[in-house]
């Protein structure tokens, strides 16, 4: 048995490099817009996404979501979250991929799959009273820990408080009691979008 020249070892080493790398090259750039990023980053995305307004929450669909650095398997996974239901802000899309912040401001690109349109809130600071009429001398319906996720029922306009239910409690929280909803938005029912988005 003879062997190669080196040079020719070398040559077939380049050659085969040079196939690999122009295919991922083009399989990243089928990844891409035409103005060579996430149309995310432009605020709308691709064809595949819903046409919904930016900002907007909706809340996780499974137990444990992985957080991706950008949208795509590809991208490696940067945290995971592991609490259905917790509300996010869905900021950016691309394709049927979705940049979110979650109430500590931390973002990150998960599927669309992993997203529901059922509404929730995250009750912030310290412990706050659900009341049973949206007025501050109310009677108190219980009481809720920082943490607590619960479902938004509704957010009259102009009203400084949202109803919420919780554990079998039904009230109302003011809205600088927890984070979930856009300033001003009005919800009057509970609602879903589209599920998994």
């Amino acid at each position: 048995m003879t062997a190669a020249h080196p040079s020719a070892v070398t040559r077939l080493l380049i050659l085969t490099l040079l196939v690999v790398f122009a295919f991922a090259g083009s399989a990243r750039a089928a990844e891409e817009d035409p103005s060579g990023g996430p149309a995310s980053e432009q605020g709308r995305g691709g064809p595949e996404t819903l046409g919904l307004p930016l900002p907007r929450f909706a809340s996780l669909r499974a137990g444990e979501v992985n957080v991706r650095t950008g949208p795509g398997v590809q991208y490696p996974i940067d945290w995971v979250f592991q609490r259905q239901g917790l509300p996010v802000e869905v900021i950016a899309e691309y394709r049927t991929w979705r940049k979110i912040r979650d109430w500590q401001g931390t973002q990150g690109w998960v599927h669309q799959s992993l997203l529901a349109g059922k509404r929730t809130v995250i009750v912030v600071g310290g412990t706050r009273t659900l009341a049973s009429k949206p007025e501050p001398d109310a009677r108190p319906v219980a009481h809720l820990e920082a943490g607590v996720v619960a479902n938004l029922v509704s957010c009259p306009e102009g009203s400084a408080w949202c109803r919420i239910e919780v554990d079998g409690f039904d009230g109302w929280l003011r809205r600088v009691d927890f984070w979930g909803v856009l300033k001003d938005e009005t919800t009057e029912a509970r609602r879903s979008l589209r599920p998994g988005r």
